[in-house]
């Protein structure tokens, strides 16, 4: 319980603070915007490119994990879209959705929390589920651009979805950073020293900008808002359990490390695509905010249970 406590509270905290900041003016009423141009054009890609360029293939290539998680994030990315449509929203509404319930905070949770739970070998199934977000990412990204250029015709969105992922700056980070790491080459020490400062500054960033959006008058649906995050927090790592376990019948540190990584809250990662894409992140910031309350219960029934097992 208290290692989980210790890994969520920097989040809420962070959190806490923007809105805090928000609230007694300490930050102007730009702040959020301006903190989310650079988190997204600087400091993300630069933590994206930080981790992948660290990440060698032999690490990463795990069929039974990568197929169970990614599925599993599939699946409840599919069900809540549905559900979206269903009740009237948009593709790219729905899409954002979607990312939200199944795109976990693998990176600046995942990693730590699986490596205090799971010992060194934790951190192999962490840095692996934190590439397949990215997939979810893309798949999220492809979808919204249709959504958006739906009166247009389908040339017209293929070409317009290809040139929005190729200059995305959150789709090309960690491709770059893939690349770089199979070429074999070191990076310039001071170069190397800049993209890590960048790196450093893009969850507090990140976290702070959410807490200053939550002080704005939000339109979002409180029923929506805990479907999601009941997607996010119960819906995912059940299913991710079932195709690990029952189905593919994966060795217990794997199953263990991806009903963990499941259950994470939902990272930045949707919040800020709805920023670079200038979409209403009202639903997102709270779900953000309520997995991360959310999960310091589930992750600690759960780490607490399999301790027993």
């Amino acid at each position: 319980m208290l290692y989980v406590f210790n890994v969520v509270l920097p989040v809420f905290a962070l959190i806490l603070i923007g809105y805090v900041c928000g609230r007694t003016a300490k930050l102007g009423v730009n702040a959020s915007t301006e903190l989310n141009r650079f988190v997204v054009w600087l400091a993300l890609p630069a933590q994206l490119f930080n981790f992948a360029s660290n990440s060698g293939w032999q690490t990463l290539w795990q069929p039974g994990f990568i197929t169970a998680f990614f599925l599993s994030c599939l699946a409840v990315f599919v069900l809540v879209l549905f559900i979206s449509r269903y009740r009237g929203q948009d593709l790219a509404a729905a899409s954002f959705n979607g990312l939200s319930a199944s795109y976990s905070n693998t990176g600046y949770m995942g990693i730590p929390l699986c490596v205090l739970a799971l010992g060194q070998d934790g951190l192999a199934p962490a840095i692996i589920s934190t590439f397949i977000v990215f997939v979810m990412f893309a798949l999220a990204t492809v979808l919204i651009e249709i959504g958006m250029l739906s009166h247009k015709k389908s040339h017209e969105i293929f070409w317009s979805a290809t040139k929005s992922l190729c200059t995305n700056p959150l789709l090309i980070a960690p491709v770059a950073g893939l690349l770089w790491s199979a070429s074999d080459l070191v990076l310039y020490d001071p170069i190397a020293q800049v993209i890590a400062f960048l790196a450093a500054a893009a969850t507090p960033c990140a976290l702070v900008s959410i807490g200053l959006f939550l002080i704005q008058k939000s339109q979002a649906s409180a029923s929506q808002t805990w479907s999601i995050t009941f997607a996010k927090l119960i819906i995912q790592p059940v299913i991710a359990w079932l195709i690990a376990g029952p189905i593919l019948d994966l060795p217990t540190l794997w199953i263990n490390a991806i009903v963990i990584l499941s259950a994470l809250p939902t990272g930045t990662g949707p919040f800020m695509l709805a920023q670079y894409y200038k979409a209403d992140s009202s639903v997102i910031s709270r779900v953000v905010l309520f997995t991360t309350i959310g999960s310091l219960l589930t992750l600690s029934l759960f780490l607490w249970w399999s301790s027993g097992v």
